[in-house]
């Protein structure tokens, strides 16, 4: 369990999937750069934040809400979340569904899930009720993906939550090795992953030329 002065960003996790090098950047360094995506995405994010609660029939809407779990380290917000009611039980509870809002399109990763499934799970443990599923709104395709949390998704999710606190409190910025992605990334240029392996190739030639470590 832990404490509010050890809660991390609910939102490193998703970075920490993506590259564990941008991750340490952000959360371990406190660097931070724009591209054209992660602005559209800020503006995305900011203009659902500023909704106002919603009371659609049996569903309640909440816009920015307030998360946090001591059990996995986290604290964050969700974009959306809707309260359903089922009329069919004999207690009508209410059960949260969070929406997470993504500017781009559908990833091959599991990233995406993993922020959202934290978002249940810190649901979870402040509402004291079952969270089965929620969605990802994707901006570039306009869809909508519902996401059900299984067994194998929460057992990511807690693992990352895991490796994320590790590599914060490691505080070793991992080294930059560069992919396709690396183009895409905001923080290209303060990772500059093409220039330090061309350094470390440097540092290896150098050492065969004299021989000396």
């Amino acid at each position: 369990m832990y404490t509010e002065d050890d809660l991390l960003p609910l939102s490193g996790l998703q970075h920490l999937l993506f590259c564990e090098r941008q991750c340490a950047l952000i959360h371990v360094e406190q660097s931070w750069a724009e591209n054209r995506f992660t602005a559209e995405g800020r503006v995305m994010h900011e203009h659902v934040h500023k909704e106002d609660r919603e009371s659609r029939g049996r569903v309640r809407i909440e816009y920015g809400m307030s998360l946090r779990s001591l059990r996995l380290g986290l604290v964050g917000k969700a974009d959306v979340v809707e309260f359903h009611r089922d009329c069919d039980q004999t207690d009508r509870k209410w059960t949260p569904f969070p929406v997470e809002y993504k500017r781009g399109k559908p990833k091959k990763d599991n990233s995406d899930k993993v922020q959202l499934c934290a978002q249940a799970l810190c649901l979870e443990e402040m509402l004291d009720v079952k969270v089965k599923s929620g969605a990802l709104f994707y901006g570039k395709t306009r869809h909508r993906q519902d996401v059900d949390f299984d067994d194998s998704l929460r057992s990511e999710t807690e693992e990352t939550a895991g490796r994320f606190h590790a590599l914060f409190e490691n505080t070793v910025t991992p080294k930059a090795v560069y992919t396709k992605r690396c183009d895409s990334c905001s923080m290209k240029n303060l990772c500059l992953p093409k220039t330090v392996n061309r350094a470390k190739s440097i540092d290896r030639y150098l050492i065969e030329m004299t021989g000396e470590a």
